[in-house]
């Protein structure tokens, strides 16, 4: 039997960094506001962030596209040198690849036949000083608006008293994002993303997890805003990757919350 990988930090540095390369060999304009909410008590030995017990943080993006994930850790990691790890579920870590990349990275793989092992695992992350990614709509977007959360970030916040960083990221599901196709240079090539990281939020014990997560839903949709507001390519009239209410073909929030319900019932059918 082939020795099982360990999570290995100078291996996740050696993706951040293939990732910087990246973002520059395709001149992807990667704008980030909001940086200074980013915690300030963070120690930073060398090319690490030195990982401490009780100086964790839930971090919360948005999921507008496939690639979202890589601008909010790029920011993170340049400002604090931080490996973030990611939830991530078992259905998107079928290859042997990607498989090994989570074992290196000390990501987190959730069954969501069975949720409360790899809750419990990032629970430990947290308490032990990790910063933990999530993201707390639990699918992409296609109205481009946030959807309403899941309460799971919001909880783990409130059992390791970790704040919770909102990230928005906006832009990147113009290269790669759900019922699009697979990616194509020319959608990369030069395509600004915007990324802004709202106020850090603080989940008190005994508040509601609901109210909580509508809290963090309001963060990150004015982080949206801001990101569109700001966004260094004027859109043309009906454009695929703008929301209904900015003029866009993309769904309205109705049509996404109707969708959702019917793949909910769908998946409660076929298990």
């Amino acid at each position: 039997m082939a020795p099982q990988l360990r999570p290995n930090k100078y291996a996740y540095r050696a993706i951040v960094l293939a990732g910087l390369a990246a973002v520059k060999l395709f001149r992807v304009p990667l704008l980030a506001s909001g940086e200074e909410h980013l915690p300030t008590d963070q120690v930073v030995r060398g090319l690490h962030r030195e990982v401490r017990p009780g100086r964790g943080a839930v971090v919360a993006v948005t999921h507008f596209g496939y690639l979202d994930f890589v601008f909010a850790q790029l920011v993170v990691w340049r400002r604090l040198r931080a490996h973030s790890r990611f939830l991530i579920t078992r259905k998107h870590t079928g290859s042997a690849f990607v498989t090994a990349v989570c074992r290196l990275c000390d990501h987190v793989v959730v069954d969501r036949a069975d949720g409360a092992p790899a809750y419990a695992e990032a629970v430990a992350k947290l308490a032990r000083g990790e910063f933990l990614a999530v993201f707390p709509e639990g699918g992409v977007s296609r109205s481009w608006t946030v959807r309403p959360l899941r309460t799971g970030a919001v909880r783990m916040a409130a059992e390791t008293g970790a704040p919770v960083i909102p990230v928005s990221v906006w832009g990147g599901h113009r290269m790669l994002t759900r019922g699009r196709g697979r990616i194509r240079l020319r959608d990369v090539w030069r395509t600004p993303v915007r990324v802004h990281v709202g106020p850090v939020l603080r989940v008190d014990p005994d508040e509601d997890v609901r109210a909580a997560s509508a809290r963090l839903r309001a963060v990150l949709q004015e982080g949206i805003d801001r990101c569109i507001d700001s966004y260094p390519v004027t859109p043309e009239p009906g454009a695929w990757w703008m929301p209904a209410h900015r003029g866009g073909s993309a769904i309205t929030v109705q049509e996404q919350i109707d969708a959702d319900a019917r793949e909910r019932e769908a998946y409660k059918r076929t298990g």
